[in-house]
């Protein structure tokens, strides 16, 4: 048994964790397993999809060759535990780049499908399951399902989105973008409250592919922050930035993220982003990926762990919305530096449970008070329901089951395709088994 955690670092319960160094080695795998599991690759997910406390983790990371990759057309066939950071950094310099990547590079293909990821382009280019040709399942009994949006596309609409529940993915076909290198052109602006939010998303959608907003969690309902656009971009040849990583060295006793250091923080970096707003070049790996250079930045928040708190809401009661669920964390005195609002587009999910629809989004990171932090959600839970919106189930530790079955109306359309020999925390947790 070993002790698991995925990046919320709430638990660290003990698991049966298995390694498969190839796909002959994970059927072996599967004919011997005798109790429920699941595919875990980079333990990217914030809360339990990627947990099974207590039982079998297939852990997928050996599954990471490149199969072929046409130069062509953009057509890439790899192995589900392939990392984007490895796909970007052999597609960019050859002119294609991921049409849809979420806020890290340091997740697999597996996981970027079974969560169906977003990033800062949905308005433009959907989610990470648009641009999934073909994949390949790997049931528990031994069986296996090739499928894709027009080829068995029941099994397919389950499957992204589906949080390893249909079975293990094991291998895909992604269809990439051209891009003419490495750089966005991009735009940081200000904004003083919500309805200048609104009105630089509305603004920026039909000129900009990226948009994205850093907003200050605790200045009430005003919801100031800083507004972040892109677009790629051909340039004159410049140096690749040097990569600073640097590392969180030790999880320290209390988290950092307190209600000391919090209000200082959210002042210092809106002010100091609205001085340097403008227009600079920036490389996609610091546009996209900021947090990759602060290697396990979760520890900061201490032993405890912490939560994220990502919902979405309907664009009509966006605004009331969001500007309410930012009076109660103002009030609770609790917040996050890292609180992202942003809008998507008007695109129909690909999945069934997949999380981003028409609307705004709200993605917050909590420091683990017990109930105190449980009281804050309840409320923000209660904002969520009343605008039937719903919570990302990769980010989720905590969501009551009610509020799960009304956010995603299509959960009993994808029941009959779960493969009854996997089984996670949030399965247990939310459907019962």
């Amino acid at each position: 048994m070993k002790a698991v955690s995925s990046w919320g670092r709430l638990s660290a319960e003990p698991h049966h964790a298995l390694s498969a160094r190839d796909l002959p080695a994970l059927q072996q795998t599967l004919r011997h397993h005798n109790s429920p599991g699941v595919a875990h690759g980079m333990g990217r997910s914030y809360g339990d999809a990627c947990l099974n406390p207590g039982g079998t983790l297939w852990l997928t990371g050996g599954l990471d060759h490149f199969i072929a990759f046409n130069e062509d057309n953009g057509r890439l066939v790899c192995e589900a535990g392939v990392l984007l950071r490895d796909i970007q950094r052999l597609a960019v310099p050859r002119g294609w780049m991921l049409p849809v990547t979420p806020g890290t590079q340091l997740v697999t293909v597996g996981g970027a499908i079974a969560n169906d990821v977003h990033g800062k382009n949905h308005h433009v280019l959907g989610s990470f399951g648009d641009h999934v040709l073909r994949l390949t399942l790997l049931r528990t009994n031994g069986e296996t399902i090739e499928c894709g949006p027009h080829e068995r596309s029941d099994w397919f609409a389950a499957t992204v989105g589906g949080v390893g529940l249909t079975g293990i993915i094991t291998q895909a076909e992604l269809q990439l973008r051209r891009t003419p290198g490495p750089w966005l052109d991009t735009e940081t602006l200000a904004y003083a409250n919500l309805d200048e939010f609104f009105q630089l998303a509305d603004a920026s959608e039909a000129h900009w592919e990226h948009t994205v907003s850093w907003i200050d969690c605790i200045s009430g309902g005003g919801g100031r922050g800083v507004f972040m656009r892109g677009n790629p971009v051909a340039t004159a040849p410049r140096p690749l930035p040097t990569a600073r990583q640097s590392t969180m060295p030790l999880v320290p006793p209390v988290s950092l993220v307190n209600r000391l250091s919090l209000r200082p923080f959210n002042v210092a970096y809106y002010h100091l982003k609205k001085w340097r707003a403008g227009r600079a070049i920036a490389h996609y790996e610091a546009f996209f990926y900021p947090l990759d250079n602060l290697l396990e930045w979760n520890r900061m928040y201490g032993p405890r762990g912490f939560f994220q708190y990502q919902s979405v809401v309907p664009r009509a009661v966006g605004r009331d919305a969001i500007q309410a669920m930012l009076r109660e964390i103002a009030r609770s005195g609790d917040g996050s530096f890292l609180a992202v609002l942003k809008t998507f587009g008007n695109r129909q999910p690909v999945g069934m449970l997949s999380f981003a629809q028409p609307g705004v989004t709200l993605a917050l990171d909590f420091p683990n008070h017990g109930a105190r932090t449980h009281r804050l959600f309840e409320r923000l839970d209660a904002i969520v329901r009343e605008a039937q919106g719903r919570i990302y189930l990769a980010k989720d530790a905590r969501m009551p089951r009610e509020l799960f079955e009304a956010g995603y109306p299509r959960l009993p359309e994808f029941l009959p395709y779960r493969d009854p020999g996997i089984s996670s925390g949030l399965s247990r947790r939310l459907m019962g088994s």
